[in-house]
């Protein structure tokens, strides 16, 4: 009885967090979201992600999101396979410096991106030097996409490298003493092994990716509107905070699907964390 009184004693501040900044915010969002300004209750902050304007902003987050996320993924897989198969605490190092950008603000490392690829920026002065064509990517969707795969590729390496690091390499030496290749190998032990880590790295990239709204704004020069950046507009500069929580909740119903995915495919949440 007296560990139970102490568990739940210790537990108490994070119940109190997850309270204050879980529970009641996401309450409050209901409620404007399910809400008009006189209070009444309505579907139409809901449904109009459904008009034209709403539409097209889901419509290039979702593919730019989509876009980001392959990318990642592209990227991620081989680098997890290279470090999955260090030897020593050379992987940990390494692992390391893909984490240590995500100590830098987020904001920052936007706003550090936005100095490189400006017109006057630091890439463009280094082929202004070399006589070679300006880099016209800024303001533009492959800035952004950019900027996405930059800030948000860790969470693709991290949890593919901590599937992989749990496989057993004798269940590996065993296929190819049998006579298969390395391709056969891959495709047959190492790419469905993986399928967790994959899963929990695709949810953790398409996720915030769909929802930012920093990276277009800086990016993007504001000049291409995600659904995000319209959110953001709800919120502070126009304060239609029902309108702007209606369209929060349709994002809700792509992380919950997300979750739900990741649940099906990493049951022993095998690709959640190192």
């Amino acid at each position: 009885m007296k560990n139970k009184k102490l568990n739940s004693l210790m537990a108490s501040p994070y119940l109190i967090w997850s309270i204050a900044f879980i529970i009641i915010p996401l309450l409050m969002v209901f409620y404007y979201g399910l809400t008009d300004k006189d209070g009444s209750f309505t579907f139409e902050n809901i449904t109009a992600i459904t008009t034209p304007e709403h539409m097209k902003a889901l419509g290039i987050a979702l593919l730019l999101s989509l876009i980001s996320t392959v990318i990642c993924l592209l990227l991620a897989y081989p680098l997890a396979m290279i470090l999955a198969n260090m030897n020593g605490n050379k992987d940990r190092f390494i692992v390391l410096i893909f984490i240590l950008p995500m100590w830098m603000n987020f904001l920052l490392r936007t706003l550090a991106w936005q100095t490189l690829l400006e017109r006057s920026g630091v890439i463009n002065q280094v082929l202004e030097f070399l006589h070679l064509p300006a880099l016209e990517i800024i303001n533009t969707p492959y800035a952004i996409i950019l900027g996405m795969v930059y800030n948000f590729l860790p969470f693709m390496i991290l949890p593919i490298y901590n599937v992989l690091n749990k496989i057993d390499r004798n269940v590996i030496n065993a296929a190819k003493d049998l006579g298969a290749n390395n391709v056969r190998t891959f495709l047959s032990i190492t790419l469905p092994l993986s399928v967790p880590g994959i899963i929990s790295g695709i949810t953790m990239v398409f996720v915030p990716a769909l929802t930012t709204f920093i990276i277009s704004n800086l990016l993007g020069g504001s000049k291409i509107l995600l659904i995000g950046n319209v959110i953001e507009q709800e919120f502070l500069q126009t304060s239609n905070w029902h309108l702007g929580s209606g369209l929060s909740m349709v994002l809700m119903l792509f992380i919950i699907i997300s979750m739900i995915i990741t649940a099906i495919f990493d049951k022993d949440g095998e690709g959640s964390a190192l």
